[in-house]
């Protein structure tokens, strides 16, 4: 950016002086600019500008190339390698090849190039002029505004950073603070939770009480059913010959049940048979007779029917009003809390991580660019629509349907040594059909709009994109009105 300055110092330097009658044409040598002036002297013998010969200074200009430089004939087309200097009065001075004077084409805008050739030339140095001064007084004016909303930016900028930082320690007492809370919680949780833990432990243990009562209702109703079922002539005792009218009880299998088999069964079935009834009826074991009465006993009372069945029986009963008062207690309350506070501390390392890469982000010297992040711009042609999003990416879509491509990611500031922040690079975009990766240069301009103004791909896959924006804009150089210029 800084040799645009300089030239557009220049220009205004020049506009200047025209514009004021300034210029004061200093004798010299057809085709010799004023810088040089001092070697063409016509009281000394010229030495060519290479060193290589001196000559008389009438052979100066004199259709005869003596110097190999060609530096004794600037304004002939005498030498191959020889220039000639356009003064270009109103205008801007230019230098053209040798081999153009008097080609019959008018070449300098004053037409001094065209001096021996009969050729017409209008002399077009002022309007010239005036056009390129109306242009350099535009383009100042844009370069005022747009540094005036450079400094704008950047007080803008300041104030976000600082409010970024004021936000960053915010979150960091946050996180800090949602530790505390949490742990703090915890600790009036687990304070909380001992009686209500107590009172579940009695109400499952008095569960496990009433489980067992019903299994063991169930097996007194059972071993009713067999005893009765055994007891075929319903005296209330059950003996050898009643057991071996039941073939199913028969041990080995031949069909018949012996007395020993059968005393066997009924030792069985009193083992079996004990626990119940004595539980159910106080009644005990007669002495074993081989082959007569197995035990007396009444007759255990039938099972009544159950308002549950099997499934509900093994549901828990809901918590007693006492117990649930605790289960919803503070405990309670205080787990949610810390729930919430969990999953709000779960967000907080995102949001801190992102602000802190925002603020580490290189954003200028001072900050300029730092109002184009998490911004994107377009801008459409006659196929394509380009969207960049500075410090994120690029991408092209097509513009009547069709999926989007990306054109490259963030790189690097990429601009030359003396003016880093004048080129973005974006790479890394989607691959090119038997090619490189997309990638996308940036170049920054001044501008007083920030917008998109110009693409193109000088290169397959190597994107141009030309954006301009306040946060260039240089301060616009300060013009001495006294500035004095020759011609």
């Amino acid at each position: 950016m800084q040799h645009n300055v300089n030239w557009l110092q220049a220009l205004l330097v020049l506009s200047l002086s025209v514009t004021l009658g300034w210029t004061v044409e200093v004798q010299r040598p057809r085709g010799v600019p004023l810088t040089k002036r001092q070697f063409y002297d016509e009281a000394k013998p010229f030495t060519c500008l290479d060193g290589s010969r001196t000559i008389p200074f009438d052979r100066v200009n004199d259709d005869y190339c003596d110097c190999k430089d060609g530096s004794d004939e600037p304004g002939t087309a005498a030498c191959p390698n020889g220039s000639f200097h356009c003064t270009n009065a109103g205008y801007r001075p230019t230098f053209i090849p040798s081999s153009r004077i008097n080609d019959g084409i008018c070449d300098c805008c004053d037409g001094t190039d065209e001096y021996n050739s009969g050729a017409s030339c209008q002399n077009t140095c002022k309007e010239l002029g005036r056009k390129e001064r109306e242009a350099l007084q535009k383009l100042a004016e844009i370069t005022k505004e747009g540094f005036l909303l450079k400094q704008q930016l950047i007080e803008e900028a300041k104030k976000g950073q600082q409010e970024k930082q004021s936000r960053l320690s915010e979150l960091q007492d946050s996180r800090k603070g949602h530790e505390d809370k949490v742990e703090a919680l915890r600790t009036v949780k687990e304070t909380a939770e001992q009686p209500e833990k107590e009172a579940k432990e009695r109400h499952l243990k008095a569960w496990e009480e009433h489980k067992a009562a019903l299994r063991l209702e169930k097996e007194k109703a059972k071993m009713a059913e067999v005893f009765l079922e055994l007891d075929d002539n319903a005296d209330g005792f059950v003996d050898v010959s009643e057991l071996q009218t039941h073939q199913e009880l028969d041990p080995d299998g031949d069909g018949t049940l012996t007395d020993t088999e059968a005393q066997v069964r009924v030792l069985s079935l009193t083992s079996n048979l004990w626990r119940c009834l004595s539980l159910t009826c106080g009644s005990a074991l007669n002495k074993m007779q081989t082959g007569s009465v197995v035990f007396v006993s009444q007759v255990p009372p039938a099972p009544q029917p159950s308002d549950h069945s099997d499934s509900p029986e093994e549901v828990m009963a809901p918590y007693d009003a006492e117990t649930q008062a605790l289960i919803d207690g503070e405990a309670s309350v205080c787990e949610r809390e810390r729930w919430c506070l969990l999953c709000n501390a779960a967000l907080l390392p995102f949001s801190f991580r992102a602000l802190e890469k925002e603020i580490s982000f290189d954003f200028g010297p001072s900050s300029e660019f730092a109002y184009l992040y998490s911004q994107c711009y377009e801008l459409t042609t006659n196929e394509y629509i380009y969207r960049l999003c500075p410090f994120n990416r690029v991408s092209q879509k097509p513009k009547y349907g069709g999926s989007e491509t990306s054109l490259g990611s963030w790189g690097s500031w990429s601009g030359p040594e003396d003016n880093k922040y004048s080129v973005m690079k974006y790479e890394h975009g989607m691959g090119c059909w038997q090619g490189p990766n997309r990638s996308t240069t940036v170049k920054l301009t001044c501008g007083k709009e920030t917008a998109v103004v110009s693409t193109s791909e000088p290169s397959r896959c190597e994107y141009l994109m030309e954006f301009t924006t306040p946060a260039v804009c240089l301060e616009p150089p300060n013009i001495d009105t006294q500035v004095h210029d020759e011609f």
